[in-house]
């Protein structure tokens, strides 16, 4: 496997941001580390930095590094040892109907149309929900890195995108936005759910989900995947769970 020895990453520089308010813990300040250049971070050095807990927006990489807080903390799904539970097995039966696709970053209208929709349905005033076609690009579309956008559609029309990273030893979840018609059918959990297959048959082991916050509501459904791991004391680590099996 490749090193960082073997990579260009001694020529990144690691900076950190000025303290902004935390979206996920009201009250408190958070800061990021972000990785730059921009254009040395190609998906062999981002296959490297996501093994350190970095994440991906657009061109911006980087991984929480709050001066009192260490809520965060970066999630990956090893996808040959999990077993989905009932409710997604149930997920996943609902939405049989539903077709895939893997497309390149390129803009769809429909796909931006859905994104406004499901923006102010489920976003509304946080500002996003104005995002016009050059911010959805930068966010969606912009990427130096091994990314595709993977398309689902019920009857030839498109009901959710989730833009997804191909690392080398994974896939990472950036990002997806679906119908909010169509809540009900639990598409996020679908969309999990089709990565991890998509990471078995591709001959990944892990699907990388981002971070888990143990008092954001927001992320509470990370742990309902397991086993779970996480990057905590600088090496990636099964979470523990609870007695009767529910997640700790």
């Amino acid at each position: 496997m490749t090193s960082l020895r073997d990579l260009p990453i001694h020529r990144l520089q690691f900076y950190l941001t000025a303290a902004y308010p935390c979206s996920y813990v009201p009250g408190r300040l958070a800061r990021s580390q972000v990785a730059t250049p921009a254009n040395l971070v190609d998906s062999a050095v981002f296959s490297e930095l996501a093994r350190l807990g970095f994440r991906r927006s657009g061109l911006y990489v980087y991984r929480p590094r709050c001066d009192a807080c260490q809520a965060c903390v970066p999630v990956r799904l090893p996808v040959d040892a999990f077993r989905p539970n009932r409710s997604q097995r149930r997920c996943r039966t609902r939405n049989r109907d539903l077709a895939h696709a893997l497309k390149p970053l390129v803009f769809d209208e429909a796909h931006y149309r859905l994104y406004q929709r499901y923006q102010v349905s489920r976003h509304a005033g946080g500002g996003m929900d104005q995002d016009d076609r050059e911010q959805y690009r930068n966010f969606l579309l912009t990427s130096r890195v091994d990314s595709a956008l993977l398309e689902y559609s019920l009857d030839g029309r498109v009901v959710m995108v989730s833009l997804v990273d191909r690392l080398l030893d994974g896939l990472s979840a950036v990002y997806a936005f679906y119908d909010p018609d169509l809540e009900r059918r639990g598409l996020g959990v679908h969309n999990v759910l089709t990565l991890a297959e998509l990471a078995r048959r591709m001959g990944l082991p892990y699907v990388y989900l981002g971070y888990w916050i143990a008092e954001s509501r927001k992320m509470a459904y990370k742990r309902n995947y397991r086993p779970l791991q996480g990057y905590l004391d600088g090496h990636w680590q099964q979470l523990p769970e609870n007695d009767d099996g529910r997640a700790a």
